[in-house]
């Protein structure tokens, strides 16, 4: 089942009001867009996500409250788009939750999971875009190196990049985490293929360009007094976040309203042991 992770939080620093507009920028299984749709009255909600059949489960899941949902679908970096869209100019309220769909995780022809046999996709988009496949099977050694030590943080990169090349061709999920696996040797309670897929799939999707995008322009699709909250999952994100913010309230656009990242509360972490590494921040536009 999916859950929405900090949701209680998420809704208290968006300060949600019932005729307010907002923007779920990773609608995903409308899991947070459900819960802000269900405090609105006159309000607009417009949900948006990249993944076209994560999109749809979220329509069909918020049904409920469909006459107050506009939905979109594209990327961070086609946000300026969705408010014309749906007939709205500024949102009161900016949320982005950078974790990956529990679908897309959990639906073994996306290809995210080393869990389960699929193909190497790993595209959110599966209509555009290379796969996790191209990069595993085209790309050099030390690109491939410098990939997966740089998104996935992993220390291990080089030797698994050796592993990797000398297997081409390289022909599913479980194929390449086999190779991983017997690479590198497990040092802890996360599988060794773990980092190496987290990176092939931030690189597949352009994770961290896309993150980029949504920190420049979504400040300008807030009003005044709007507030953007971000869940980040990776210290890579929560990093840029933290600067990003910094920047806004230095240049006098912004106020930082959490002056350390909010965190799950330990029965959330018990219940949903996919949330421990999320972290929230909040600011509101002047």
């Amino acid at each position: 089942m999916h859950v929405a992770v900090m949701a209680a939080e998420a809704l208290e620093w968006l300060a949600v009001r019932a005729e307010g507009t907002y923007l779920d920028t990773t609608a995903g299984l409308g899991g947070h867009a459900g819960q802000i749709a269900s405090r609105l009255t006159s309000g607009r909600l417009i949900a948006n996500d990249r993944d076209p059949e994560s999109l749809e489960l979220a329509r069909r899941n918020t049904a409920a409250f469909a006459e107050r949902i506009c939905f979109h679908q594209g990327t961070f970096s086609e946000l300026a788009r969705a408010l014309p869209a749906c007939g709205v100019e500024r949102v009161d309220g900016l949320l982005a939750d950078l974790g990956v769909s529990r679908y897309q995780l959990t639906e073994p022809a996306r290809g995210f999971s080393f869990l389960a046999e699929g193909p190497l996709d790993m595209r959110m988009n599966q209509t555009m875009g290379i796969t996790a496949a191209d990069l595993v099977n085209q790309t050099a050694e030390k690109a491939l190196a410098d990939l997966i030590y740089q998104l996935g943080e992993e220390r291990r990169a080089r030797r698994i990049a050796r592993a990797i090349v000398r297997a081409r061709p390289i022909r599913s999920t479980l194929h390449l985490a086999r190779i991983v696996e017997q690479a590198v040797p497990r040092t802890s309670h996360l599988h060794p293929a773990t980092r190496t897929f987290m990176a092939l799939r931030m690189a597949v999707n352009d994770e961290q360009g896309e993150l980029d995008s949504l920190l420049r322009i979504g400040p300008d699709l807030l009003a005044p007094g709007g507030r953007l909250v971000v869940i980040a999952f990776m210290s890579l994100e929560d990093r840029k976040v933290k600067v990003r913010f910094r920047e806004l309230a230095h240049q006098g656009r912004a106020v930082i309203l959490t002056k350390h990242p909010l965190t799950p509360t330990e029965e959330e972490t018990g219940s949903n042991p996919a949330s421990r590494s999320a972290k929230l921040r909040a600011l509101e536009m002047k």
